[in-house]
């Protein structure tokens, strides 16, 4: 076979391949409506039940509380980090029929970390009252900041008396502490604050994701794609939550293991806790405050 030969034969190698990979897809968009009707009938009483308590990035054995169009509510607020907000709602949007809310205060435009304004679609006052996730985002500063905004507190712990999920990702934690919602649960954080969750009354793990009950934590921001896939496995079956994660190509491969303090080398944890020192004794110091002003520790 000469070199034409060859390359035309992988292409024509190429081109199967490519149109199994379409076949494969255009099958699954068909029975995906046939699934979810199937997934609707087989849950029936058993649609509201939650996950079992425990510490775990993958929801395997937790009942799916399938919802044909989830009612999701994503706190958005000044100094958040982008990504604690992006990742989960990238996944979430992948949920056909998903709706979603973005709710602040007012509309104005609140800008997060990297100067990027995100625009609120949904007021606190017009926010659904039945909620199927109720969600808060991280970003120290933006965390701290709403530890102490009393408007933000009650309206997360309102509308937490409804939601079926209270969740969030990183420090938002700490937020749903302060508003009283992790008393008595297990739950994580971004690492260099994740035992103050202790003051709010909750217990500290550390892991990716934590499950109890129908509280739902991630750890520090690139949790959020891990906290997203888990709450959507919960809604949508595992099946479902695997397509999303091939769609997001999400498969982490990261160029140095130095993505937690245990594996990092001591000097970067150092100059982390040395430059951000000040800023997390503040979170700390609020939490300890809050913990004893609303009895929770």
């Amino acid at each position: 076979m000469n070199s034409n030969d060859s390359d035309n034969a992988l292409d024509s190698d190429s081109r199967r391949q490519l149109l199994r990979s379409l076949s494969a897809a255009i099958a699954g968009a068909v029975a995906a409506p046939l699934w979810s009707q199937t997934a609707s009938a087989d849950q029936g009483s058993a649609g509201h039940q939650h996950g079992s308590a425990g510490a775990s990035g993958s929801s395997k054995g937790d009942a799916v509380s399938y919802t044909e169009k989830p009612v999701i509510a994503m706190l958005v607020h000044p100094r958040m980090v982008a990504q604690d907000l992006i990742g989960p709602w990238t996944v979430f949007n992948l949920m056909r029929g998903s709706e979603i809310h973005l709710v602040w205060k007012d509309l104005k435009p609140v800008s997060t970390e990297l100067g990027l304004p995100i625009s609120p679609t949904t007021t606190f006052a017009d926010c659904p009252e039945q909620l199927d996730v109720l969600f808060v985002p991280g970003g120290l500063d933006g965390s701290i900041q709403m530890m102490g905004e009393t408007e933000v507190l009650e309206f997360l712990a309102d509308r937490g008396k409804n939601a079926r999920f209270i969740t969030s990702d990183c420090t938002g934690s700490l937020v749903l502490g302060a508003a009283g919602l992790l008393k008595g649960y297990r739950a994580t954080s971004h690492w260099y604050v994740r035992d103050h969750l202790e003051h709010l009354g909750a217990t500290p793990v550390y892991d990716r994701v934590v499950h109890d009950r129908n509280r739902i934590t991630g750890g520090g921001v690139t949790a959020g794609l891990d906290f997203g896939l888990t709450l959507a496995a919960l809604l949508r079956g595992e099946e479902m939550a695997k397509h999303y994660q091939l769609v997001l190509e999400y498969a982490p491969s990261p160029p140095f293991n130095a993505g937690t303090p245990e594996t990092a080398p001591q000097s970067a944890v150092d100059h982390i806790l040395s430059g951000r020192g000040p800023t997390i004794e503040k979170a700390r110091q609020a939490a300890i405050r809050i913990g004893k002003e609303k009895d929770l520790s």
